[in-house]
């Protein structure tokens, strides 16, 4: 096979071993008009990680760069599942969270300032169904970038590591995630962590801690890979210059704010906020008078400046004197509070305050048949039967905003939500409801995300949904001083602004149920993510314990406009004779009681109405339809068929039984007529079923 392409340029390709496979990286055999692609091969998997940079220069005031992840549903040798859509159009909400993944650790490592147009799409092209194909799309991404000449300090590499009997696995096979109690995504350069991302089954934070370590080492192979190719291919470093503020005007503001900044701004949100704005306002009047005409082409440099003089005023406080903007110590929380049952015609609802950051929450409960159908290029007809939304308006920042369908960060902050609550929910079995759990953010002032996690448990307390435990949420800071890190419980937006790392944890008292970490920085070690992690876990227990005094317990009933529902659960070979042909019996249920029926594979059947007589009558036909023979029990039959050995007996649709005529009564009977005839209703016990399914009556026994 030549390894010349088509345009006379050599395909050039590097392997190394990953977590007991083969990781293949190819240029130049697609992609040839791209800054730089890359063809990623691993098992069956396939991914094209393309980079495209802006030729135009642009004037922007923050780094245009976008991220993508493509599903392409023939990569999995799939049709989209929609009757009326079968072209991949409006990418998942699964798409966009991968995208976010793959984006977040890669954002951090351009250098501020720098404003080129970058483009990076990971596109599957094939995926092998024994494992998830995102950590492949991201060294495809990030293996483009590191060719494509941009300034970016990589590469990266991630893993989504899971823990199957105690040992900690990567690329797991769909079987092996069910039995996974961790789903953790951890991005790496060499000398660090810059992303985590974790669910978890109420798992030990030790356990999280370990697994992100096992994860950073196990990824080496695919970064040194990753350079290797570099090595081999990389583009010229691009030429550009970073937008940074003047030097001369950063002095001018620092040396403004220094009298005005520090302890005269130590003042609880949203207090310090206001004063803030009018010391911005102060601050640009006298630099008009000052400057006259020409600032107003300067204002824009100068307003950054002044933001960027409150950050180092923020991280000096919390540096030399380990005092926070509003006053606090490191590990302070804000005031709390919170209420239940808000909302009179909600199924559930809940308000969560934390400081200036509040979120509304409300629960809706539904029949089965509501949970959303999830078609996407990894799973098979698969269902979402807890959902959570996130909402939050320009006006919780006080902004005009035009509204719109949710992006990115809404999509985000309510997977975050969801995740963290998901382990402790009900089964289908023992709660057999769709819920939909949306939190209205009616004010934000850092750490939305984890309010969207308390007031939702509160929420589902409020509706009556049994989980088993409550989870809260915290989010942590952190700011590095050279080598020594300081951490923040319950960060607000000035801290997040200001600081190298925000994170947040979510759990029970038993243990973590959702991970998420940003990193500001270029990398940071394990030690310093497993020291953030360990002292958040007393302002987590602080959260917790306030809100069970709200509410201590989910509610023993349900809201009374919430929908009623009942389950049975029958033998999946029953499940025929309940639909009947062409759903002629279900059908007919539904039509004289009014009741809705949701059938599941395993033989799981819902039935929900408003009306609880008439969810019993249902129950009734239903059990009439698919009951099994019970040994022991007595029963109501028609007497169907005599014989001069005895008489056949209907105690079930379909089943009959025979009573010997040994067992129609205690004295002799000559002949079975002298005690049933055809059509009698008459009790009968089962006395016994044979190896061949044929069952044995006694009238007797019944008696």
């Amino acid at each position: 096979m030549s390894t010349i392409n088509p345009n006379g340029k050599e395909i050039i390709s590097v392997s190394t071993e990953l977590a007991g496979k083969t990781l293949t990286l190819e240029v130049n055999r697609v992609g040839f008009r791209t800054t730089a692609s890359v063809l990623v091969k691993y098992g069956d998997t396939v991914v094209l990680g393309t980079t495209q940079i802006g030729s135009r220069p642009v004037k922007l005031d923050y780094f245009p760069l976008s991220v993508d992840y493509e599903e392409k549903m023939y990569a999995a040798g799939k049709i989209s599942g929609s009757r009326f859509i079968k072209r991949e159009g409006r990418p998942s909400d699964e798409a966009i969270l991968i995208g976010r993944i793959i984006d977040r650790p890669i954002r951090p490592l351009f250098p501020k300032g720098f404003r080129a147009e970058v483009q990076v799409v990971a596109s599957v092209l094939s995926m092998d169904p024994s494992f998830r194909p995102d950590m492949v799309a991201m060294i495809a991404a990030s293996s483009a970038l590191s060719i494509s000449g941009a300034p970016f300090d990589g590469p990266v590499a991630g893993l989504r590591v899971g823990r199957v009997n105690g040992e900690f696995k990567a690329f797991l096979s769909p079987e092996e995630r069910e039995q996974s109690d961790l789903d953790l995504v951890v991005a790496g350069i060499e000398s660090g962590v810059v992303m985590v991302e974790a669910g978890a089954d109420q798992v030990d934070e030790e356990v999280v801690i370990d697994a992100i370590a096992w994860a950073h080492e196990a990824m080496q192979p695919a970064i040194a890979l990753q350079k290797e190719l570099a090595a081999k291919v990389a583009k010229e470093a691009m030429e550009y210059e970073l937008v940074l503020p003047n030097e001369a005007i950063q002095t001018e503001v620092d040396e403004w704010t220094h009298e005005k900044l520090g302890t005269k701004l130590h003042r609880p949100y949203p207090e310090r906020n206001e004063m803030v704005n009018e010391l911005r306002w102060s601050f640009h009047e006298e630099m008009t008078t000052k400057h006259g005409d020409e600032y107003e082409a300067l204002h824009d440099e100068y307003d950054e400046a002044f933001t960027m003089s409150l950050h180092k005023d923020v991280r000096r406080g919390i540096v030399e004197s380990q005092t926070r903007p509003d006053g606090r110590k490191l590990d302070e929380i804000r005031p709390l509070s919170s209420e239940v049952g808000i909302l009179p015609r909600t199924h559930g609802s809940s308000i969560f305050t934390r400081g200036v950051t509040q979120g509304m929450n409300i629960v809706t409960l539904a029949p089965l048949s509501y949970a959303q159908i999830v078609d996407t290029m990894e799973v098979s007809d698969g269902e979402r039967r807890y959902m959570h939304h996130y909402n939050a308006p320009g006006y919780t920042v006080g902004e005009v905003r035009r509204l719109g369908s949710p992006g990115r960060r809404e999509i985000g902050h309510g997977y975050l939500a969801e995740r963290a609550v998901l382990p402790v929910l009900p089964t289908e079995e023992e709660f057999p409801y769709a819920i939909r759990s949306v939190t209205e953010i009616m004010s934000q002032n850092g750490s939305t995300s984890m309010a969207a996690t308390c007031s939702s448990v509160l929420a589902l307390m409020d509706a009556g949904v049994p989980i088993k435990a409550p989870v809260s949420g915290i989010a942590m800071g952190l700011m590095m001083d050279g080598e020594t890190p300081y951490v923040l419980s319950d960060i607000a937006d000035a801290e997040d602004f200001a600081g190298d790392m925000d994170f947040k944890v979510t759990g029970t008292a038993k243990g973590i149920t959702a991970v998420q970490m940003d990193m500001k920085l270029h990398g940071l070690p394990v030690e310093v993510l497993a020291q953030a992690i360990r002292t958040s876990t007393p302002g987590r227990a602080h959260i917790l314990e306030h809100m069970l005094t709200t509410l201590a317990a989910p509610k023993p009933t349900l809201s009374p406009y919430a929908p009623r529902i009942e389950k049975i659960k029958i033998n999946p070979d029953k499940i025929g004779a309940v639909i009947g042909k062409g759903g002629e019996v279900i059908n007919k249920i539904t039509a004289e009681t009014g009741a809705m029926i949701d059938i599941k594979e395993d033989g799981l059947i819902t039935v929900a109405a408003a009306d609880t007589k008439n969810i019993e009558k249902a129950l009734d036909w239903i059990r009439s339809l698919t009951e099994e023979p019970e040994v022991g029990r007595i029963y109501e039959g028609k007497v169907v068929t005599i014989k001069d050995f005895g008489a056949f007996v209907n105690i079930l649709p379909g089943i009959d039984g025979m009573v010997h005529i040994s067992q129609l009564s205690d004295s002799r009977v000559e002949n079975v007529t002298d005690v049933l005839s055809e059509g009698q209703i008459v009790k009968v016990k089962l006395t016994g079923i044979d190896e061949r399914g044929r069952l044995s009556l006694s009238v007797k026994d019944a008696e």
